[in-house]
């Protein structure tokens, strides 16, 4: 079994989609941490453009992705513990709490190479590492928070105890007003918008026409695919900045669903020449809906993450290279110049994803035909596939239902 992708790992991940946040509120819908962590993540991006802006070089992308991996996995085991006894506990016992969270932790991120356990573990115990870099984690998840709280202020306005939440978050979210993304998104208008735009993908479920547990919106889906692709590529011993835009490139490949809502794979197969259809008509919407709610500046760059999504490319002042093979990116590139992106992986872990979301409802004993029939076609396309030194193989025949090992 890879280092990277154990099952005990994977699984983990997955918890964060059954942890309900908000559960002691009304609400008109679950939120979930996977959704929230997703949501911050997005938000953490527009944040740190902003700071690249204003200072280019202050920002380390992957120290940025990698404490956000740290602190999703963080607080997955420390559940949905309510934010004022949680603040509480880490004030007063918060060394001894990261380490019991980081030995509690050891056996799924030890095996995974390149030197991921120590640098969680300077992300929680060293001030001086990243200290940027979790500034504009810390003030992304008050936004995400603020996000959803905006939904349940509107549901309760009257709940004791509200107004309170309503001030502490806000308060949070001022002393953070040094970011210049901060100060935008709270303006209200364009970059709020597509923060917005965003976080509806909450609302869109994963398999919406079968029941499933645990439940997966396409926001959610998008963080596990970006954790998968990062993953794989430390696997495959990847450059710095294949991690970088592997991981960003995986966030974003589902980002014109917002306009287009989920269009499953077998309706895209169904007819030829569709998938080219809905391609171009998710293009025309990137362009007249979702980018013009970002600076010019981004435009580029948030086209080359969605469109081909699952080429394998690279990026240069001559253009952009597509279709180049796996063998051509570990050659050629993985020296991180030229921007290059492993599609080939994300789709990979776009599948693998799919694969397991089927997978696990069908171990909890919630299943349908549309359930069985997609983990048996994802099953037949991945049992003995291998993408470098990845055995994805292995992975698909671990969360196999027990049909398909027969």
């Amino acid at each position: 079994m890879p280092n990277s992708l154990s099952p005990s790992l994977l699984e983990l991940i997955y918890d964060a989609a059954s942890i309900r946040r908000w559960n002691d509120q009304i609400n008109p819908m679950d939120f979930t941490e996977l959704d929230k962590q997703a949501h911050k993540m997005i938000i953490a991006y527009v944040l740190a453009k902003f700071e690249e802006e204003q200072a280019p070089g202050s920002i380390s992308w992957l120290r940025l992705i990698e404490g956000g991996i740290f602190e999703m996995f963080h607080r997955i085991v420390l559940t949905d513990i309510k934010p004022p006894v949680f603040h509480k506990m880490m004030a007063e016992k918060g060394h001894e709490l990261n380490c019991w969270v980081l030995q509690h932790l050891e056996k799924q991120t030890a095996p995974i190479p390149g030197g991921f356990r120590d640098r969680m573990e300077k992300h929680f115990f060293d001030p001086t590492y990243a200290s940027r870099e979790k500034r504009v984690l810390k003030a992304a998840h008050f936004l995400a928070t603020q996000w959803e709280f905006n939904i349940l202020y509107k549901m309760c306005p009257f709940i004791k105890g509200i107004e309170q939440i309503r001030q502490e978050i806000e308060d949070q979210i001022e002393d953070h007003y040094d970011l210049l993304g901060v100060q935008k998104i709270s303006l209200g208008r364009k970059t709020a918008g597509f923060v917005d735009l965003c976080g509806q993908l909450r609302f869109q479920k994963r398999w919406s026409q079968s029941p499933r547990i645990p439940a997966t919106s396409v926001l959610g889906h998008m963080l596990v695919v970006a954790l998968l692709s990062y993953l794989a590529l430390n696997e495959v011993a990847a450059c710095e900045q294949r991690l970088i835009n592997g991981f960003l490139a995986a966030l974003f490949h589902d980002l014109p669903e917002v306009l287009t809502r989920d269009i499953t794979s077998p309706i895209k197969e169904a007819v030829e020449g569709l998938d080219g259809i809905i391609k171009e008509y998710e293009r025309r919407q990137m362009e007249d809906r979702l980018l013009p709610l970002l600076p010019n500046a981004w435009h580029a760059e948030i086209r080359y993450y969605t469109l081909d999504e699952f080429s394998n490319r690279v990026k240069n002042a001559q253009g952009i290279r597509s279709n180049l093979s796996f063998a051509d990116l570990e050659r050629d590139y993985n020296d991180g110049h030229d921007m290059p992106v492993d599609g080939e992986i994300i789709r990979c872990c776009d599948h693998l994803a799919a694969f397991i979301e089927a997978s696990l409802s069908i171990r909890h004993g919630v299943s349908s035909k549309h359930l069985l029939e997609g983990s048996e076609r994802l099953y037949a396309m991945y049992e003995q596939r291998q993408v470098g030194t990845m055995n994805f193989g292995e992975v698909f025949r671990h969360f196999a239902p027990r049909k398909n090992h027969a």
